[in-house]
């Protein structure tokens, strides 16, 4: 196989990616590791700032969000019992747009098919070769055949655990980690949510969020230990936690329903640089003319 850009992984990235450069002239071949139903399935973040749904609108891929989603002129803080409204929109201009990952996943895959472009799935074994000349080759395996793509750009859409950031070069890659001393435990909830919007709160018993998914499903998070099994959480643990965390002076009501799914996520802020793409001529060391700044989460 041969295109101009081999794009690791199809997440948001890789596959807007893939769009943007399509938009422009330029061809490329999508390699997923999951199944189509899998990534177009997946429980990930749901809130889209102006800027990411400005993209999206410019690349012609915002018709069901702007039919679906929930825009948000505003998030709510609470402390002591205490709410305190941030009303983005008044104070910016800017709002943010709730539309789940998976959604933009499913946009952005349909969108690239009916294009035309080369979204392969189930792809295994992907091993990335002579990324630092000007002849990169991804070799894998898909329907049971060794496969190689041959490119001029690599682009390592992956995440951290992806094969890719390993292929720069170690002497030219910087990392820049933060691991932090606590976890989310993630709740998706099949009720209605009991917020018009996000509601974020701090309390002695930890931080819980109320966020949601759509008209009928609500997206809930508590701040846990780092180590902690989920197994410690049944359901009605955690409604009490959630309701301890989250109470009101005012005597709001948080709303229960079935929980669909659980989890619990480690809290890391991760960058590399270069943030570039592979296929390019890397310098024997990292410059360091000039400063750079500590990670931010």
């Amino acid at each position: 196989m041969r295109t101009q850009v081999g794009i690791v992984g199809a997440g948001p990235a890789g596959l807007l990616l893939s769009h943007l450069l399509h938009l422009e002239g330029i061809d490329s071949v999508v390699l997923e590791l999951r199944s189509r139903d899998y990534v177009e399935q997946r429980v990930r973040a749901g809130v889209l700032e102006q800027g990411t749904v400005e993209l999206l609108e410019q690349a012609g891929v915002a018709e069901r969000l702007h039919r679906e989603s929930m825009v948000h002129h505003g998030i709510e803080l609470r402390s002591g019992g205490r709410r305190h409204r941030v009303p983005l929109t008044e104070l910016t201009g800017r709002s943010i747009t709730i539309y789940g990952q998976q959604e933009v996943v499913k946009d952005l895959i349909r969108t690239r098919l009916e294009a035309g472009g080369q979204v392969l799935f189930e792809v295994d074994d992907v091993r990335l070769e002579g990324v630092e000349g000007d002849r990169p080759l991804i070799r894998f395996v898909h329907d049971g055949r060794d496969q190689e793509l041959h490119c001029d750009l690599v682009g390592g859409c992956d995440g951290f655990h992806g094969v890719c950031r390993d292929a720069v070069p170690e002497a030219a890659r910087r990392a820049f980690e933060r691991a932090y001393p606590f976890a989310w435990l993630g709740v998706l909830a099949a009720v209605a949510p009991s917020s018009e919007e996000i509601v974020y709160a701090a309390s002695e018993r930890g931080f819980a969020l109320h966020s949601m998914r759509s008209p009928k499903l609500t997206r809930l998070y508590l701040q846990v230990e780092p180590d902690e099994p989920i197994e410690r959480w049944p359901d009605d643990r955690i409604w009490e936690e959630l309701q301890a965390r989250l109470a009101t002076d005012d005597g709001w009501t948080l709303d229960e329903g079935p929980i669909l799914d659980k989890g619990v996520t480690g809290m890391r802020s991760f960058v590399i640089e270069p943030c570039a793409t592979a296929g390019c001529s890397w310098p024997a060391t990292p410059p360091t003319s000039s400063p750079r700044p500590e990670p931010r989460a």
